[in-house]
């Protein structure tokens, strides 16, 4: 599995970790009733499980599994920097947007943080456009 695989799986499960906590203490609060501010974790908890996890693990998987062809330089094409570059801006995006949900006086970061996360996705397909191809070609 090349490295930036490893890197985005291994961060993928990290915030499915910190996702799934943030959902298990919300579960207890329904049960019994804690801290009232609790539910404030919500909208992290959808940012880190939807965007940070399956997101991001898709896009592990799909850099990891798409065809490499011998012809582009080091076999995952010639903008390996794209995926990295794409891997670091999801990443912002995510800790961006649940500031902003945290923070009322950081909302700004939400907004922020949503063009970081659609800018990643968008480097993300400009890295794989060269290794999608019809078959024999």
């Amino acid at each position: 599995m090349p490295p930036l695989s490893v890197w985005m799986v291994r961060v993928a499960l990290l915030h499915l970790g910190i996702g799934f906590t943030f959902g298990a203490l919300m579960l207890f609060d329904k049960a019994i009733p804690t801290h009232p501010d609790i539910w404030r974790l919500w909208p992290l908890h959808i940012e880190l499980t939807l965007i940070g996890w399956i997101v991001q693990l898709a896009m592990g998987v799909a850099f990891w599994i798409m065809p490499r062809f011998a012809r582009l330089p080091n076999r995952y094409g010639r903008r390996t920097t794209l995926a990295w570059a794409a891997f670091a801006l999801l990443n912002a995006g995510v800790l961006a947007v649940c500031a902003g949900n945290w923070w009322p006086s950081l909302a700004d970061l939400t907004f922020a943080g949503r063009i970081a996360e659609l800018s990643a996705v968008i480097l993300f397909i400009i890295h794989l456009w060269p290794r999608i191809k019809p078959p024999g070609a």
